[in-house]
């Protein structure tokens, strides 16, 4: 973080925090090792947490843990550090729908963090925007091109306790309906938030991919003993 701040020859306007979880597979008995279902191998679940290209957090972690431990923590340090040095800056935490935690939201909102993370679809979302969809489908029909909608809703959890912005996007393809949700308090047209800002988070994939890598290369150019 302080090798982030010192790159900065002025101070930024705005920073978005990527926060994303992985598998780093293991090849033997290291210790806390536990096999995970969703990769269906043994590994452990780093969390990573970056800022456009440069890494903040590489934190390794067990994998028999939900995959957002811990990233409240650290996102309430990342933000007094860098308040620190730059207390004018505008930071927005994104992620996808494994870190859309009620108590993430709430502490953003209450420490003025803007927020834009995935949703879990659920049947009450779905009945919200059926109609919604009904048509897009009957456009779809009509033309054989793929057709996309985004709206804007008001939704809230039952342990939210309150509700909050819910952009839906609908599209529908000759393979079928492609239905996401995303949650954010951030100000703009729902398109744009969601194609602009939401999927730019997508970029994050290949700095993970580059840190294991790194990773690995520094292993195997250690001395072997066979």
């Amino acid at each position: 973080v302080e090798r982030f701040i010192a790159s900065y020859e002025e101070p930024p306007e705005e920073l978005i925090l990527d926060f994303d979880a992985t598998d780093d597979r293991v090849h033997g008995e290291q210790e806390g090792r536990f096999f995970h279902g969703y990769y269906d191998t043994y590994c452990f679940l780093p969390l990573y947490v970056f800022c456009g290209d440069q890494l903040l957090v590489g934190y390794l972690r067990p994998s028999r843990i939900d995959g957002a431990r811990h990233a409240w923590a650290i996102l309430a340090l990342l933000v007094r550090q860098l308040r620190q040095a730059w207390p004018d800056v505008r930071i927005i935490f994104r992620g996808d729908s494994g870190f859309c935690r009620h108590r993430m939201l709430r502490w953003c909102e209450r420490h003025g963090i803007g927020y834009i993370a995935g949703l879990t679809g659920n049947p009450r979302l779905q009945r919200l925007i059926e109609d919604d969809f009904v048509q897009v489908e009957k456009r779809f029909k009509a033309t054989g091109e793929k057709q996309r909608n985004f709206l804007d809703l008001l939704y809230g959890a039952k342990s939210w306790g309150r509700r909050r912005a819910v952009i839906a996007k609908l599209e529908i393809t000759a393979q079928g309906r492609n239905l996401r949700f995303i949650v954010t308090n951030l100000n703009g047209d729902a398109q744009e938030l969601y194609d602009g800002v939401y999927c730019a988070r997508g970029e994050m994939e290949n700095r993970i991919k580059e840190q294991q890598l790194g990773m690995f290369a520094d292993r195997t150019s250690a001395h072997h003993w066979w």
